[in-house]
């Protein structure tokens, strides 16, 4: 009896090890979605090592911590930071790479000295990375996830959670393993987790979202709700909505509903007035509601700083070309943006009428 008990002691020791080291998280960028997480996970007892590019930022993070505010309380939390990857020299069974979409790969690139075998990879990006990610870490690595929750930087070390919602997990191919069983536990502190089969379906309709509502916003300058007061842009918000459809289905992706209420099946259900009132007004209303959300991408351009626009309009215009269907209005868009980046065309409302 002695043997089995000290057996079981050892057993369950070992055990609870293995499963602290599956909940120790590398997270990869300190802005509004990663820092957020990052103090959520620290904040419940998870491990958390946090990256920021940013020396000061580091050493203000492991020492004075994070500041957050917002939807779910006010707190500051310390978190291990380090400015380098290059400065950690650990393995880590699960990263969350929380980068701009543009600096996604990089910091993958950076990371892979710091895998195993067994380490998982998760992009918190918007738009479409697990494609790009996959190429590079590996895509049995690869785990895709969509943040279904607002936040916003209000300055470095000042996070703001502006909205509840979910996380969307699931695995390129399908299968449900125990991996996202860890995973989905860790994030289930911070907002409820959906876990999915289809986690391309869910990543494509946040796209197509974003693809309207950022990049709209990013060529006008406008909020969305001053934005989708303009018949003009809900109709152009309705064809880059069709254009990202008909490449979906070239993709034999089966778009799931945005936020669980959106269904862009039903969206574009039958023809004639009638429906065309309806998509109108669905549009408008969602200005509405949301008539205060600024671009992210529009934010990135007045910091001067590039945007997410080939992981938006671009991977729907790139998959459109692959596969033979037009996208002219996003390549348009693709166009104005990218005009704007380079300082040959303006910010302004006036650009809708271009479109």
């Amino acid at each position: 009896m002695h043997l089995l008990k000290s057996f079981l002691n050892f057993y369950l020791s070992h055990y609870s090890c293995i499963m602290d080291i599956e909940k120790k998280a590398l997270i990869i960028g300190a802005g509004a979605i990663g820092g957020i997480t990052a103090a959520f996970l620290s904040r419940n007892g998870f491990p958390v090592v946090l990256v920021t590019k940013h020396p000061d930022l580091a050493e203000q993070i492991s020492n004075e911590g994070i500041h957050i505010t917002g939807v779910q309380g006010e707190f500051t939390q310390k978190i291990p930071a380090v400015a380098s990857l290059h400065d950690l020299s650990e393995k880590f069974s699960l990263v969350l790479i929380a980068t701009k979409a543009t600096d996604m790969a990089q910091a993958a690139k950076d990371v892979l000295p710091l895998l195993t075998d067994k380490s998982r990879v998760v992009s918190l990006q918007n738009g479409i990375c697990e494609d790009k990610l996959g190429e590079i870490a590996g895509l049995d690595r690869v785990i895709g996830c969509v943040v279904g929750w607002g936040a916003t930087m209000h300055k470095p070390g000042y996070l703001e959670m502006t909205s509840t919602g979910e996380f969307v997990i699931g695995l390129p191919d399908g299968r449900m393993t125990s991996e996202i069983d860890v995973l989905a536990e860790m994030l289930n502190v911070i907002v409820p987790v959906i876990k999915t089969a289809n986690i391309y379906g869910h990543l494509y309709s946040k796209l197509i979202i974003n693809s309207c509502i950022t990049t709209l916003g990013a060529v006008t300058g406008l909020t969305l709700g001053r934005l989708l007061s303009k018949r003009k842009a809900r109709d152009v918000f309705i064809e880059v909505m069709r254009e990202s459809m008909a490449v979906a289905e070239a993709l034999n992706i089966k778009v799931e509903p945005y936020a669980g209420k959106l269904d862009y099946y039903r969206f574009f259900k039958n023809s004639g007035f009638s429906r065309r009132i309806y998509r109108h007004l669905l549009i408008l209303f969602m200005g509405i509601k949301y008539r205060k959300v600024k671009s992210s991408s529009l934010q990135s351009l007045e910091r001067g700083k590039p945007t997410e626009i080939d992981f938006l309009n671009g991977y729907i215009s790139a998959k459109g070309k692959e596969y033979g269907i037009p996208t002219p209005v996003n390549d348009i868009l693709i166009s104005m943006v990218r005009q704007i980046e380079q300082k040959k065309r303006k910010i302004r409302a006036e650009n809708l009428d271009k479109i």
